[in-house]
């Protein structure tokens, strides 16, 4: 009788055991498809992260060497501008592809590639109409701001789809940290089940133990692999960096000197010329080439290429600047303080542009022949990222005299610089003579 209720007793033990180690064995090999699953779902939503931030870049790279083009009509920007056109339609279609896998594909996603066709089709548009010598035309399509509406319609489908991929890996690591918890409270309880099956739990315990060094071994090493790929990645991104810093410096040097060239040329020029005023306008057109000049010469003595020290840059065009006007006969004196500013190199050029043409009206009006005075130019940083650029004159005053010969050029040049800059000059009246203030952004353009 003791015996059989001890072979009931062992073999109902036996049962219990058997079956809570059948559970076991059931359950972990449900979550480890499950953990499976969630891996490559993860790694789903990672590539298409990354696919979206690849075609917002490709995009913005583009829009940018688009409007460089627009701007300044130099061929250069057109280099990065296919490379990054020709990089976004790729991307579209991989990251059509990649969201298309998903259980619900989102809806905006024959919006977003027709958007991304249109936003090139307009980009290539403006950049023919600029070759083809049709300025106006290619302002026209980008003041209509129907391009960046698209660009801002893509940022934000974009932006969407990078979210809904943060979302969906988040619920993930939740789901997959859940199904981990989970199945440490079975073993725990499934230990106090098969107390009297020591030996199978034995056995379990230490194959568990050798999947998990084998996991532990695996990541570790996967690990290693990733730091040197990483590694690696970061030398070469550094090295392509450098070459690509020396490249655009070796641009901006053949550039300087070939302004220089044809500034020389435009002198040369002037010096056959009888007619006073056409002698005049070649003057300012070198005076002008000169100023564009000296910002690539500050780009490839600098040892940053995307931006220039607007203090040196204006102190040693002023300097030039004076010379060139004591030697034309004016006598006015110029003087300048100049704060700390770094400004991009677009938006310097510009600058310097606006102060050449403002410090020679004051050379050439504000004191009638015969007398001279003071010309101050004055660079200022302000709060919230601004700067201002003031030139003033103790003269005559702005209605006291006319501009004859005046083409009114000059006028209109001041006009298009502070424009690309995104301000305008404000011109003040003093007692006695005149100021022009400019006050600017110093912030990085996107």
């Amino acid at each position: 009788m003791a015996s059989s209720r001890l072979a009931l007793g062992v073999t109902g033990g036996l049962i219990v055991g058997f079956l809570a180690l059948f559970a076991i064995v059931g359950m972990t090999m449900w979550l480890g498809e499950r953990s499976n699953t969630l891996f490559h779902n993860a790694a789903l939503q990672r590539d298409t992260r990354m696919a979206a931030v690849e075609l917002r870049d490709a995009l913005r790279t583009a829009e940018s060497s688009q409007r460089g083009y627009l701007l300044t009509g130099n061929e250069i920007y057109l280099a990065p501008y296919d490379t990054a056109k020709a990089r976004a339609r790729p991307q579209m279609s991989k990251f059509e592809r990649l969201v298309s896998t998903a259980s619900r594909p989102p809806p905006f996603l024959s919006r977003l590639r027709a958007a991304v066709e249109e936003k090139i089709r307009e980009m290539d548009q403006s950049v023919a109409l600029k070759r083809a010598g049709s300025d106006t035309d290619a302002l026209t399509i980008i003041r209509s701001n129907r391009g960046k509406a698209l660009m801002d319609e893509i940022n934000v489908y974009l932006y969407g789809a990078m979210l809904d991929a943060d979302e969906r890996s988040t619920l993930s690591e939740v789901e997959r940290q859940n199904n981990a918890a989970m199945l440490r409270w079975v073993a725990v309880v499934a230990t106090f089940v098969i107390v009297l099956v020591v030996a199978a739990v034995a056995f379990t315990v230490f194959r568990n133990r050798q999947e998990i060094t084998q996991a532990r071994d695996e990541v570790r090493a996967t690990n290693l692999s990733l730091e040197e790929r990483v590694e690696k990645r970061t030398q070469e991104l550094a090295l392509a960096r450098e070459r690509a810093e020396i490249l655009l410096s070796e641009v901006n040097h053949r550039v300087a000197n070939s302004l220089q060239l044809v500034a020389a040329l435009v002198h040369m020029q002037s010096k056959t010329v009888a007619d006073e005023s056409a002698k005049g306008a070649l003057k300012e057109t070198e005076t002008r080439i000169q100023a564009i000049s000296q910002i690539h010469k500050s780009l490839y003595t600098s040892s940053d290429v995307t931006s220039v020290a607007l203090n040196d840059y204006l102190g040693v065009m002023l300097d030039n600047l004076g010379v060139a006007m004591r030697n034309d006969g004016h006598t006015a004196r110029l003087t300048s303080v100049l704060d700390s500013v770094t400004l991009p190199t677009d938006q310097s050029i510009s600058l310097g542009v606006v102060a050449t043409e403002l410090v020679t009206n004051a050379f050439k009006y504000a004191y009638p022949p015969g007398q001279s005075g003071d010309i101050r130019v004055m660079l200022r940083k302000l709060p919230e990222g601004k700067a201002e650029l003031v030139v003033q004159d103790d003269g005559i005053g702005l209605g006291a005299t006319s501009r004859p010969g005046g083409t009114g050029l000059g006028s209109k040049i001041i006009a298009a610089m502070s424009a690309a800059l995104k301000t305008n000059v404000e011109y003040i009246n003093r007692t006695p003579g005149t100021a022009a203030r400019l006050v600017f952004s110093t912030a990085q353009s996107v």
